[in-house]
């Protein structure tokens, strides 16, 4: 059974992107949204990968894909991927900056905040090598959107 704490915080991670959404436009979230969902649905298979392979483990019992790694995803990967694209799609180095960031931020802290409030702790990984775990997403995110973009405009 999922704990009280887990359920908010599955809630939270899920509905504030989303809810940020209503800051991009219309235009926008519809420019980015496919790539972002394509890689969200890439993003799903890793976690599926990394569930196997015990990469990290969560606190509460019975395992649930659903209840445990699908909000990551579902919920701040894909909000992010958009607004990452919104602000420097055209310039690769703000880019990849802009992700190092976000990608940093949560590798380096919001991992051991989550531990620490036992949701999820990283088992066979450390924070640098899940660091580059989700980065190297990016550079596909990116490609993935400049393929829809040459595409569009031929």
């Amino acid at each position: 059974m999922a704990s009280l704490r887990h359920v908010l915080f599955n809630l939270i991670i899920i509905i504030i992107p989303w809810l940020s959404l209503v800051f991009m436009g219309k235009r926008n979230i519809k420019r980015y949204s496919l790539a972002s969902v394509i890689i969200g649905v890439f993003e799903i298979i890793n976690h599926i990968y990394g569930h196997k392979q015990k990469w990290w483990k969560f606190y509460d019992k019975p395992k649930s894909f659903i209840r445990d790694e699908l909000p990551f995803d579902i919920g701040p990967y894909i909000p992010l991927s958009m607004w990452i694209l919104k602000f420097s799609f055209g310039n690769f180095k703000k880019f990849v900056f802009l992700n190092a960031i976000a990608n940093g931020t949560f590798a380096f802290l919001f991992m051991p905040f989550i531990k620490k409030i036992k949701i999820v702790r990283l088992n066979r990984l450390n924070y640098f090598q899940f660091f580059i775990y989700i980065h190297y997403k990016a550079y596909i995110l990116y490609v993935v959107q400049y393929l829809f973009e040459k595409r569009r405009y031929q």
